[in-house]
């Protein structure tokens, strides 16, 4: 996973190819749900309530490599495990198999190749050059796409802690509720048009 420089344009559209290969597909109203679900949980220190603490921390580790901690903060320090874990317990127990299965294949890939029992216990390179194996996969892009909703979803809602997501795009968000707009509002207002 080599650090690219990315623009807007080209973030969204790989977006995009995540969710058409999804085994999970979220509307906005199910996002703003499991994201709110995941910050209290994370807020009050919550266990997780549908995974077990083992695979959070696989799955949190999967999250971890796929928007990795650099010079700046990753899908770990922006708590996505939460939102993870709230959206697959809302009646996803298709969802939720398919996904724990994959981390059972997972871990047994890892095992004959590296001869660790987890996948959180392998370097960052190894730990990539397992992902890089198996990223043509329903379970590779559910938790992908799941990353990237956990990380740049609301931060009161679950994930994007600290607003480390919109950080990360160089998203200001200062003024995104409030008038005016954009500069173009500012220019009409002051022209009184």
């Amino acid at each position: 996973m080599a650090q690219k420089s990315l623009s807007r344009r080209t973030f969204l559209g790989s977006v995009g190819g995540t969710v058409s290969s999804s085994a999970i597909v979220l509307t906005m109203p199910m996002l703003l749900a499991a994201c709110n679900q995941g910050q209290q949980a994370r807020l009050s220190g919550e266990k997780f309530k549908t995974l077990a603490e083992e695979d959070a921390v696989e799955l949190e580790a999967i999250a971890a490599r796929i928007i990795p901690t650099t010079d700046t903060p990753g899908a770990r320090e922006a708590g996505v495990i939460y939102f993870i874990d709230n959206v697959l317990g809302d009646k996803r127990e298709e969802a939720l198999s398919l996904l724990l299965q994959g981390l059972r294949e997972l871990k047994a890939s890892v095992a004959l190749t590296f001869g660790v029992a987890y996948f959180h216990q392998l370097e960052e390179a190894q730990q990539d050059q397992a992902l890089i194996e198996i990223e043509d996969t329903v379970f590779f892009d559910t938790i992908r796409y799941l990353t990237i909703a956990g990380m740049f979803s609301l931060p009161e809602y679950g994930g994007n802690r600290a607003y480390v997501g919109y950080d990360l795009i160089r998203f200001n968000s200062q003024h995104a509720w409030q008038p005016p707009f954009g500069f173009y509002d500012a220019d009409y207002a002051e022209k009184g048009q």
